[in-house]
């Protein structure tokens, strides 16, 4: 049976009203996890309303063992 191990990692947004995520910095951050053996299983915001939002949750997955 395998058996895994979670990660939960936060991406704050920045912009006026903080709705505003860093594509280029989510996505290296995306490659680094990978690389480490991550994988992406789900990911959400946590908008409270007019299209901005508070933080952005990436929750990642690994084998472990």
């Amino acid at each position: 049976m395998d058996k895994w191990e979670y990660k939960t990692i936060k991406f704050k947004p920045g912009g006026f009203l903080g709705g505003k995520i860093d594509e280029e910095e989510l996505e290296t951050d995306f490659n680094k996890y990978g690389q480490e053996g991550w994988e992406l299983v789900s990911c959400f915001d946590t908008s409270f309303g007019q299209g901005t939002s508070r933080e952005v949750i990436a929750v990642m997955k690994r084998k472990i063992g």
